[in-house]
């Protein structure tokens, strides 16, 4: 035990192994083995030593036996009986004998720990060696970071400062580029001069217009950046140069186009000889084949100035290149339309020249507008574009027509003349090639308006002397006779007013004005025609109603109120097809006041020159403006519903007017009696009503019968007369029905009167008729 005292501090001592160790005595010092528990350990252990090793550690326990970690239990075995052997003498020896054999014991049981230990301190060596070398590494990675973090850092700046170089860099070619594309356009002013000024320069030069456009993009570039030094100098001559260049095609295109005239006009009088005399075939041919062939190297050159018409210079020149094909083209069909158009005017009437002329320049508007297109189709939409072509053409026709249309009298020939301009040529050939002919739309238009114009005056002439200033002849007012001698009368047939045969027992005015009214309807404006139509009827009606005034006096009062009730209604029914109101507003103006403010300010009571009052100078002298309204219309109704309760008063009273004035007198009678009762008159109230001399049966008898015989003859006449007038059934019994209430309203007072006032067998003497019996006689008549 000293011995291992002795050796335990040459062990040596590493952390591990002390943290080992003191485990170990903190455990064995925890948790002791009682003797019993090593007794037990002890004879495992003796149990344990004899049994062999498993398979699997065999070989381990070879290996330890090699590196001598076990002692041989053959030499323990002997050194034990040598032990045992040895003779004890004394106490010396035998304590000898324990301390060798404590040592020798001892030494067997510690040498594979001591070789243990040796292992492990070798081990512990090597791995406190491994670390130091580590943190030795360690400390060279720290340093060798330490210089990557600065090269990092000086990486970084350099790249950055290689960016900034590379930005820098890129920036200035940029500058440099844009500062070289700016220059450019100013280098390029030395070039395009030589070019332009160079003699054999000419529009077929393939170089031309792109010169041109580059020049265009340099004008533009300089007149965007006023700001350049000089950039006024080099505008100016850029300018120059693009006015030298415009120049030459303006002068390309006039020498061409007039080569071309010449060319057609040379193969014109080659044909025929004479210009004027062109045949249609040869006009088409001729005027517009040989001139599209002749004028062909033109369209590259005005195909390239109509693709740059946005800026002004270009737009001025298309429009000059617009007038000088006009004025080309104008000279060459001039000559030809005039005498196309002339001789249409000597072998036509007014409308059918019209038709001709129209159709005519609507054939030529549409060739040359073709023409046109050919050369220039970006403006061909234009119709300004053509106007110094076609607008000559069109005044000559213009010129042709409105003389004759001016002097022209006839109402039908205006009628169809607006008939064929508005369906025919406006109508239909314009709406179906807008495009090719809306250059002759104003004119068409024109001539459309003028016709309206003077149908117009014509119309108000027509009324004027036609109707309103229309003397009757003796035929015109011998009414019922027109009426019986009419044809479907004699032969017993009824006609209508729709019947052309009725048209003749018309009142001539009617006539005129309803045939004036149809024609005119189709044909003006609804705000003119309404004019007119107001104008016509009120004329027409005061027309009808003189005639009425000489009929009457000429055959009889019925004959003139039945004229003028049938004239007005069929005036009425006809004008009610026309969706127009016969009502005009008439303005004029009233200076009546003027007087009294004159008088005012002559006294005193007014001033001129107060402005803040009613009666200052200005508003004194101001006109009121009246407005009035006159609707024809209405004045028709209100001439035919008095003319028809005329009608009916008359009729009423020449049948029971006996009646009514019986009744009348019975009346003012009874009024008498009760006057005179209030008054005390006794004398007046004792007489009964048949007493008086007017009263009595015997008259009331014979009126009766006077009655009955102007119902049962005068009644049909008057039945016979209306179906004369009036040929329509519903007319007659809507007229009829009044004059039926009145008769039958005038017996059924003289009834009652005579059942209140007469006895029964005086009733019965007086034969007075009953209201049924009447009302069959009367319904019976129509």
């Amino acid at each position: 035990m000293a011995s291992a005292k002795t050796s335990s501090p040459s062990v040596p001592r590493s952390g591990a192994v002390s943290k080992g160790y003191n485990f170990a005595s903190t455990w064995e010092q925890n948790a002791p083995l009682t003797d019993q528990q090593q007794a037990a350990i002890a004879a495992l252990s003796h149990a344990v030593a004899e049994r062999p090793f498993p398979p699997n550690l065999v070989q381990d326990h070879i290996s330890r036996q090699e590196n001598g970690l076990t002692v041989s239990t053959k030499d323990t075995t002997s050194v034990d009986s040598a032990a045992i052997e040895a003779v004890l003498v004394n106490t010396n020896q035998f304590y000898k004998w324990f301390a060798d054999l404590e040592a020798a014991m001892k030494s067997e049981t510690e040498e594979k720990y001591r070789h243990y230990v040796e292992t492990l301190t070798q081990r512990m060596q090597t791995c406190d060696d491994i670390l130091r070398q580590v943190d030795d590494t360690l400390q060279l990675f720290n340093e060798l970071q330490l210089q990557h973090h600065a090269v990092a850092t000086k990486t970084k700046t350099l790249h950055d400062a290689c960016d900034r170089l590379l930005m820098e860099k890129a920036r200035l070619i940029e500058f440099a580029d844009a500062l070289r594309s700016r220059l450019n356009y100013f280098d390029e002013l030395e070039n395009i001069a030589t070019i332009f000024y160079s003699p054999s320069l000419s529009l077929g030069d393939e170089n031309f217009f792109p010169l041109l456009k580059r020049l265009d993009d340099c004008i533009t570039y300089v007149e965007s950046n006023p700001q350049y030094a000089e950039s006024n100098i080099y505008l100016v001559k850029f300018r120059q140069l693009q006015s030298r260049a415009l120049n030459m095609i303006r002068f390309h295109v006039h020498s061409v186009l007039k080569s071309a005239s010449s060319q057609v006009n040379g193969a014109i009088w080659n044909s025929n000889g004479n210009k004027a005399s062109v045949s249609e075939g040869v006009e088409a041919s001729v005027i517009y084949v040989r001139f599209k062939a002749a004028a062909s190297e033109l369209k590259i050159v005005l195909e390239e100035v109509e693709s740059r018409s946005s800026r002004k210079e270009y737009f001025q020149l298309l429009a000059e290149c617009h007038k000088l094909y006009c004025e080309q083209r104008l000279s060459l069909v001039r000559s030809i339309v005039q005498q196309r158009i002339a001789d249409f005017a000597r072998r036509e009437e007014l409308p059918s020249l019209t038709r001709s002329g129209c159709a005519y320049l609507m054939q030529v508007s549409q060739l040359e507008h073709q023409l046109f297109s050919h050369f220039f189709p970006l403006s061909s939409e234009d119709v300004s574009s053509l106007a110094p072509l076609i607008d000559p053409l069109c005044t000559y026709l213009y010129d042709t027509l409105r003389p004759k249309f001016i002097h022209e009298t006839n109402l039908d020939f205006l009628c169809e003349l607006i008939d064929t301009l508005k369906v025919e040529v406006l109508g239909e050939h314009l709406s179906r090639r807008s495009e090719s002919l809306a250059g002759l739309h104003p004119t068409f238009q024109r001539i459309l308006a003028d016709v309206h114009e003077r149908l117009t005056f014509r119309a108000r002439t027509h009324i004027r002397d036609e109707i309103a200033k229309y003397f009757p002849l003796e035929e015109d007012l011998d009414y019922p006779a027109k009426l019986e001698q009419s044809p479907e009368v004699r032969e017993g047939v009824d006609i209508t007013e729709e019947s052309q045969d009725a048209f003749k027992t018309w009142y001539p005015p009617l006539e005129r004005t309803l045939s004036l009214l149809s024609k005119l309807y189709r044909c003006l404006e609804p705000a003119v025609f309404t004019g007119l139509a107001q104008e016509a009827v009120e004329v027409c009606s005061m027309s009808i109603q003189k005639a009425s005034k000489l009929i009457s006096q000429r055959s009889s009062p019925m004959d003139g109120q039945l004229f003028l009730i049938k004239h007005l209604l069929i005036l009425r029914e006809r004008i009610a097809s026309f969706d127009i109101e016969f009502s005009v507003t008439h303005k004029e103006l009233d200076f009546s006041h003027l007087l009294e403010h004159l008088r005012r300010i002559l006294r005193g009571q007014a001033s001129l020159f107060d402005w803040s009052r009613s009666t200052s100078l200005a508003r004194t002298f101001s006109p009121r403006v009246l407005e009035s309204q006159i609707d024809a219309k209405k004045e028709l109704e209100k001439s035919l519903k008095a003319t028809c309760e005329e009608f009916i008063m008359s009729v009423t009273k020449l049948i029971v007017d006996p009646l009514l004035s019986f009744v009348a007198k019975v009346t003012a009678v009874k009024v008498a009696i009760s006057s005179g009762a209030e008054n005390q008159k006794p004398d007046a109230t004792t007489k009964a009503l048949k007493d008086h001399a007017f009263a009595s049966p015997e008259k009331v008898a014979d009126l009766v019968q006077k009655v009955n015989a102007s119902s049962q003859q005068v009644l049909p006449m008057v039945i016979e007369k209306m179906k004369l007038y009036l040929q329509n059934q519903s007319t007659r019994t809507i007229l009829f029905k009044p004059i039926k209430t009145n008769i039958l309203e005038a017996h059924t007072q003289v009834l009652s009167l005579l059942k209140s006032e007469y006895s029964s067998d005086e009733i019965e003497a007086i034969k007075m008729v009953q209201i049924q019996d009447l009302q069959a006689q009367l319904d019976s008549l129509l």
